[in-house]
């Protein structure tokens, strides 16, 4: 993570902090969204050889994040609470398979470019948690559980 704080106030970011070896980021920029995402994922190739899509969310954003926080009550492992942010919506086909895949004890909200799943019973054999990824959902997409959002929101001032 060092490598990764120096890459990036090396690009010129500011109040570069990193939440542990999570990949977890928070800079402060006068550019955001797509444009910054496709910048941030430029860094990354450039001094790393890493091709990695990179998603971004404005300290605001992910304080409606836990805000909205649509399974409060439900959700009693913070762990084993995820969010799943996207690079854009899901149709409504592809909510209803997350849906359907959703079974009891596990729960799923989508709201707009996040999707809220806890897996009580864990991800390793949730067909749910299977159907959450890039491949599947054909967007690019990353996942947080709700301890790392938390101390994230914290680390962004909030």
């Amino acid at each position: 993570m060092p490598d990764l704080r120096s890459a990036l106030e090396d690009a010129g970011y500011d109040d570069v902090r990193t939440l542990l070896q999570s990949g977890n980021v928070v800079v402060t920029s006068n550019t955001g969204g797509e444009k910054l995402e496709r910048r941030l994922s430029e860094r990354l190739l450039d001094v790393f050889g890493l091709d990695i899509p990179v998603l971004v969310r404005t300290r605001d954003e992910l304080a409606d994040v836990i805000e909205a926080d649509p399974l409060s009550g439900a959700a009693e492992n913070p762990s084993r609470y995820q969010v799943s942010f996207l690079s854009a919506e899901l149709t409504r086909e592809r909510v209803e398979e997350l849906e359907d895949a959703a079974t009891p004890p596990e729960r799923l909200a989508v709201h707009g470019r996040e999707v809220y799943a806890y897996h009580p019973d864990g991800i390793a054999r949730s067909d749910l948690a299977k159907l959450l990824s890039a491949r599947k959902l054909g967007v690019e997409v990353t996942a947080r559980n709700w301890r790392t959002l938390t101390k994230l929101l914290q680390l962004a001032g909030g």
